[in-house]
Order: C-alpha cells, then structure tokens, then sequence
C-alpha cells in the first residue's frame, strides 16, 4: 500500500477527533500511521503488478485446459 494513502488515512482519522482534543491530534495522527503500518504488515498482499501477472497465468491455463478438454473429448466420442 503507498505510504501516502496511510498518511492520508491517518491524517483523516486524527482530524475525526474532536476539537477539544486538538492538542493530542499529533500524537493520535501518529499512533493511527503506526497501527496502520503495523496491521497492513500483517497481511499477506501482493501488488497488483503481481495480481495482473498471475491472473494472466491463470487465464492462459483456463484455456489450455479448455483445449485439452476438447480433444480428450473428441478422442474419447464413440465412432458410428
């Protein structure tokens, strides 16, 4: 996940708090950036170069598979 999108996420998130709470919207802003890294870390995720890559992979052994399938099944029709 681009840094930039957890900053912003954090960054909305401390800005959810209230206004009397401002003076700890720094800290919050941080601790949110820290718990985001550290959850996100946690996941197993790939980008979506890798998820495109793989998806093209798949759809390429869709259609061999498809095709072996025709033939086997061609080979296998009873003759008449």
């Amino acid at each position: 996940m681009d840094p930039r999108s957890i900053d912003d996420l954090a960054r909305r998130l401390a800005s959810s708090v209230p206004e009397g709470l401002s003076a700890v919207r720094r800290d919050l802003e941080a601790n949110f950036k820290a718990v985001l890294q550290s959850g996100l870390s946690k996941l197993d995720l790939v980008t979506r170069q890798e998820f495109d890559v793989q998806a093209g992979v798949l759809r390429r052994t869709r259609e061999k598979l498809e095709a072996l399938e025709a033939r086997l099944a061609a080979v296998e029709k009873p003759k008449s």
